[in-house]
């Protein structure tokens, strides 16, 4: 059995006390930062020590989606366009099967892309032009091909914000997005993008991460990632998400006042999230974790 978490490293190499926590704790898998990554040489040999130390082909993450959000740089990775830019298929596919290539020529197995946010005039700037667009069917059409691509390339997708981040005003790395349209405003709205991928074949090999942001009228006490009535009643059933359903990262501010990332995990566990997602590297916080969960 493996530990429902997502780990995270300090460095570009594992240390003695890392290799020890994740050869007992055994989580389901790890993401890797810029502050991981140095060579294609490194993030290769990273990458297999990671697999021996927990003597399994685990998933692999990385954060790959162009743009202001692009974990492998230059000068040995290109650098490529934010999705908004790449609202023409031939330009998307271009740039879609080119940086699946690059995950997969060091073993990068999943790539916590697309963005299927759909754009208001109030969206932070934290999304922006990681989205496509304000037009829902252009949202759903990338999307779609983008998934398409990766999963051609053998890089699998984790579909993201659910239930949809377009609609918050700051930054959940920093703060609580409040978000208090109605369920018929997302509905018609915000989820569209997500059902529309759930509606292709591929569907059943595509993963979620739920966001961080407070729906006030379904839940006024949760954000989305922690709330019961978010996952089962809109990411699960109106939204049909019967894949993997990972958090987003558990040391974001937006968490801040529902306790430490150990609470945090168990809260979103507890909540209907398959995985709990940490990405800041802290080994005693992952230690932490390990305790509350397993």
């Amino acid at each position: 059995m493996f530990l429902p978490a997502i780990f995270s490293l300090s460095g570009p190499k594992l240390t003695k006390e890392e290799r020890d926590l994740f050869y007992e704790a055994q989580p389901f898998g790890f993401i890797l930062f810029a502050r991981n990554i140095q060579t294609p040489e490194q993030t290769k040999y990273l990458i297999n020590t990671i697999q021996e130390c927990v003597g399994r082909t685990c998933p692999i993450l990385i954060d790959q989606e162009g743009g202001r959000v692009q974990r492998l740089k230059p000068p040995h990775w290109p650098k490529y366009p934010a999705m908004q830019e790449c609202t023409e298929e031939e330009k998307l596919s271009d740039t879609i099967t080119s940086i699946s290539k690059d995950l997969k020529a060091l073993g990068i197995n999943t790539n916590c892309a697309p963005v299927l946010d759909v754009l208001f005039p109030e969206t932070d700037t934290s999304i922006g032009d990681r989205a496509f667009s304000q037009d829902i069917n252009i949202v759903s059409r990338l999307g779609e091909l983008t998934c398409k691509i990766m999963l051609e390339q053998g890089v699998r997708p984790v579909i993201k914000h659910l239930p949809g981040h377009g609609r918050a005003r700051v930054d959940s790395h920093e703060k609580l997005p409040i978000i208090d349209s109605t369920t018929d405003e997302l509905k018609d709205i915000d989820i569209k993008p997500f059902i529309h991928c759930l509606e292709q074949e591929y569907k059943d090999q595509l993963w979620g991460m739920v966001g961080h942001c407070c729906y006030t009228m379904i839940d006024p006490e949760f954000p989305a990632s922690l709330s019961k009535i978010v996952i089962s009643q809109l990411i699960r059933e109106a939204i049909g998400f019967n894949g993997l359903l990972l958090s987003d990262d558990l040391s974001m501010g937006a968490l801040n006042q529902y306790g430490p990332v150990q609470t945090r995990a168990k809260l979103c566990l507890d909540a209907g999230c398959d995985i709990a997602l940490y990405c800041a590297g802290d080994l005693d916080e992952m230690h932490l974790i390990t305790e509350e969960i397993a």
